[in-house]
């Protein structure tokens, strides 16, 4: 088992954390539905930072990408 730290939480997050546990069609507990909510949150974030980069290089290019669009498009159009 690793190593387990302890982390200050406030009441009302204490009782929203019994209330999801207790509700929850999955018994777990309220560690596990503390690091499963964690895990969730790092994916959605390094997701954002990464459409936000993508997002930045399609911007940067946009001009060469619709040129190779339009081309692309036109060869196809000729077969």
């Amino acid at each position: 088992m690793p190593d387990m730290k302890t982390i200050a939480v406030d009441e009302a997050t204490l009782k929203l954390l019994d209330k999801l546990t207790d509700t929850s069609s999955r018994r777990r507990s309220r560690s596990a539905l503390v690091r499963a909510a964690l895990r969730q949150y790092a994916e959605r974030t390094r997701r954002r930072e990464t459409e936000a980069k993508d997002g930045a290089v399609f911007r940067k290019h946009r001009r060469r990408l619709a040129r190779q669009a339009r081309a692309l498009i036109a060869e196809q159009a000729r077969s």
